[in-house]
């Protein structure tokens, strides 16, 4: 599902005039990351057919990033281009980190005694590894999903065929149930953080570490669903959304292109954390989070990068270039404001070379 010209422009005039106030002490952190849910599958990102109210709530109290891109279009490596070195960073800087799996670990660890130290807490989630509680298939027991793709196997699909065809529909709804499950975990660390009266006080990210496909371009999974390893929206535009009462504007939309591997220098910025230039592979954004104006002379990047084993991407805010071996592999090319569904490679179409060797220049850096 992609967010029309229409719904990007009256989301950004939508901000509300906001002061941030000063961070003051170092904020307590609870950094939500998901397995598999791309932007494209939560209500706050223009999906009309699952329900996240939770999250949908988490957006409209805090700041959401329109333009969120993973490192890599798979869980682990996703996952490690997101968090790398994160741990490391906040520890040095006088955190205790915990990391914990679902809803239970986070309240279990909310709970415990406070030790004076500003904390970290890394919740992991991986929605879609089992099958949805029947309370939350019923809501979509009749649901047609006329607004996702349905399409049958494609046929560079390398797994997963078998989700497709006859069974897609009832996939689709187990996916919806699941997605759903998922949000009431995100409401329950939320409430959480309510009921001990942390919240003015504590700063909740949400992300993912990847997408998911989900029968889009007639593949069911990751990046790694396709042979070769594909890189579609669905799987790397990831939502990212910040919460912090008085220091994150609430309503707010953020249009930038901006990278999971800008987490960790925006959290050196964030507490204080020194972090070695040699370990720079990203750029804080802090200010934008923080609604507060770049500097002319420091304009916001326009450029996101994603790599996994031979196959790497660029993306702007019109185009994407994939390209596999440093080109010596077959390459596309997507107008993603012309083609938004990403269904004609433009990567041999002469009138596209000058954006095609653009792109590649940012690459080769």
């Amino acid at each position: 599902m992609t967010l029309s010209r229409r719904h990007f422009c009256l989301a950004t005039l939508a901000v509300p005039a906001f002061a941030a106030k000063p961070a003051g002490e170092q904020p307590n952190i609870v950094l939500i990351a998901a397995d598999g849910v791309g932007a494209w599958l939560l209500g706050c990102y223009g999906n009309k057919e699952v329900r996240t109210p939770n999250i949908d709530r988490l957006a409209k109290t805090g700041t959401r990033f329109l333009n969120h891109y993973a490192g890599a279009p798979v869980a682990s490596a996703g996952r490690e281009s997101l968090l790398g070195g994160v741990e490391k960073l906040l520890t040095g800087a006088g955190y205790s980190v915990q990391t914990v799996t679902g809803a239970p670990g986070a309240a279990q660890y909310l709970d415990m005694p406070a030790s004076g130290k500003p904390w970290l807490l890394i919740a992991n989630f991986s929605p879609y590894q089992a099958a949805a509680e029947p309370k939350y298939l019923a809501p979509y027991a009749q649901s047609k999903f006329d607004t996702w793709a349905q399409e049958p196997p494609a046929k560079n699909a390398a797994r997963n065929q078998e989700m497709m065809g006859r069974n897609l529909l009832a996939n689709l709804r187990n996916v919806a149930a699941q997605t759903a499950a998922f949000d009431d975990q995100v409401g329950a660390i939320a409430n959480a953080i309510e009921q001990k009266k942390l919240g003015d006080r504590t700063l909740i990210v949400f992300t993912a570490t990847c997408g998911s496909l989900f029968g889009a371009h007639g593949l069911w999974g990751d990046g790694e669903a396709s042979n070769p390893i594909n890189m579609y929206e669905e799987v790397v535009n990831t939502p990212m959304i910040w919460k912090w009462p008085g220091r994150v504007p609430p309503l707010a939309v953020r249009p930038e292109m901006v990278s999971a591997t800008d987490l960790a220098p925006t959290l050196a910025v964030l507490t204080g954390a020194e972090m070695a230039a040699r370990d720079l592979t990203g750029r804080s954004y802090m200010s934008l989070a923080s609604g507060i104006p770049l500097p002319k002379k420091q304009p916001w990047k326009t450029t996101v990068l994603a790599r996994y084993r031979n196959t790497a991407m660029a993306r702007v805010d019109r185009y994407k270039l994939v390209v596999r071996d440093e080109g010596k592999g077959p390459g596309e090319l997507y107008d993603d404001k012309q083609d938004p569904k990403e269904r004609t490679n433009q990567y041999d179409n002469p009138q596209f070379l000058t954006v095609r060797s653009s792109l590649m220049a940012e690459l080769r850096k």
